[in-house]
C-alpha cells in the first residue's frame, strides 16, 4: 500500500504540479489519484481539484509505466487499418497543398489569426493548407492555456489543422454519434465545435471539428448518427470560429478525459507530450496524407 501522506506531502509548495505526479509514480508505481488527493493540504487539493480529473489519472498512469489511457495503443493499430472517408472533397491527397509550419519556416506568412493570412494563401494557389500535428506554437501565450497546476502554457497543437476557404463543407470520415455540437466564444477558442464518438474500434474513440461556420446546429444535433461520407459542418469565417482565418482544427481522442461541456484541449503541455499523445493520437491517422504534405 503506498504511503499516500508521505507522497502528498512531497507535493506541497511544488510549483509544477503534473511533472511531479509524473515523477512520483514513475518512483512508487501504480497509484490512485483519490487517496493521494484526499492526503494533500487544502492548497494542493484546490489546485489539484481545479483541473481535469482524467488527465491527472492519465499522467499517474503514464508515469508508473502503464497506457495513459487503456487501451490507446489498440485504437490506433485499428486506425491504421481504417480506411476512413474523405473529410474534404475533392480529396487533400488528389491535388496540391501546402504545408503551414508556424516556427518561422515561411517568414512572410502571417499569424493563423491575423487577417492578412487570408491573402497571403490565397496567393499561393492550393486548395488546402495543411497545419501540423505536435507543433509548438507560441500563439497560445494567455492565461486561456494554463491552469492552477502548472506555470507551463499548454502549447504543443493537438490535431491538424486544415485550411480552405469559409464555407467549404466538411464530412464525416467515420461512421460515428454526434457526442458534443457546440459554440466556445472564448477568443482564439474553436468557435462552433463538433465531436463525434465512434463505436467502430475495439473501445470508444472521438474525432473533433473546431472553426466551423454557424449552419452547424442546422445539420446536425447531438444524438445523430453520421455515416462516412455524410456532410456535418462548413468551415467557419472569422466572425464565428473563434477569431481565425478559415481552417477545420481536426483532432483524435481515444478518451474524453472528463470534459463534459462540448469543449476538449486543443493544445497540449510540451513536458507531457508522451502523455499527450496516447489521448490525443496523430489525425492523420484518419486522413492518411502523404507525410511529405507536411514538410516545406
Amino acid at each position: 500500500m503506498p504511503d499516500y501522506a508521505t507522497l502528498a506531502a512531497s507535493l506541497s509548495g511544488q510549483p509544477e504540479l503534473y511533472s511531479m505526479l509524473f515523477r512520483t509514480a514513475a518512483l512508487e508505481g501504480a497509484l490512485e489519484l483519490s487517496p493521494l488527493l484526499a492526503a494533500c493540504d487544502s492548497r494542493v487539493q484546490a489546485r489539484l481539484g481545479s483541473v481535469d480529473q482524467g488527465l491527472l489519472r492519465a499522467i499517474l498512469r503514464a508515469g508508473a509505466g502503464l497506457e495513459a489511457v487503456a487501451g490507446a495503443g489498440a485504437i490506433v493499430t485499428h486506425l491504421k487499418s481504417a480506411t476512413p472517408a474523405p473529410v474534404f472533397r475533392p480529396e487533400i491527397g488528389a491535388g496540391p497543398s501546402i504545408a503551414l509550419p508556424t516556427g518561422g519556416q515561411r517568414p512572410d506568412m502571417p499569424a493563423f489569426s491575423d487577417r492578412a493570412f487570408d491573402t497571403w494563401f490565397a496567393a499561393q494557389a492550393a486548395p488546402y493548407g495543411l497545419g501540423l500535428y505536435g507543433e509548438n506554437r507560441t500563439v497560445y501565450a494567455s492565461d486561456q492555456f494554463a491552469d492552477m497546476a502548472s506555470h507551463e502554457r499548454r502549447t504543443v497543437h493537438l490535431g491538424i489543422d486544415i485550411f480552405a476557404p469559409a464555407g467549404t463543407p466538411v464530412y464525416a470520415p467515420l461512421a460515428g454519434k454526434v457526442r458534443h455540437l457546440t459554440y466556445q466564444a472564448d477568443p482564439l477558442d474553436y468557435g462552433n465545435v463538433l465531436i463525434l464518438e465512434h463505436d467502430d474500434g475495439p473501445t470508444p474513440y472521438f474525432t473533433l471539428y473546431g472553426h466551423l461556420g454557424g449552419s452547424l446546429p442546422d445539420l446536425l444535433a447531438e444524438g445523430d448518427r453520421v455515416a462516412p461520407g455524410d456532410m456535418i459542418a462548413h468551415l467557419g469565417d472569422w466572425h464565428e470560429n473563434g477569431g481565425w482565418s478559415p481552417h477545420l482544427h481536426f483532432q483524435a481522442m481515444t478518451s474524453m478525459l472528463e470534459q463534459r461541456e462540448g469543449n476538449f484541449f486543443g493544445v497540449g503541455h510540451a513536458s507531457l507530450w508522451e502523455v499527450w499523445t496516447q489521448i490525443c493520437p496523430d489525425p492523420n491517422l484518419i486522413l492518411k496524407l502523404d507525410v511529405t504534405r507536411f514538410q516545406t
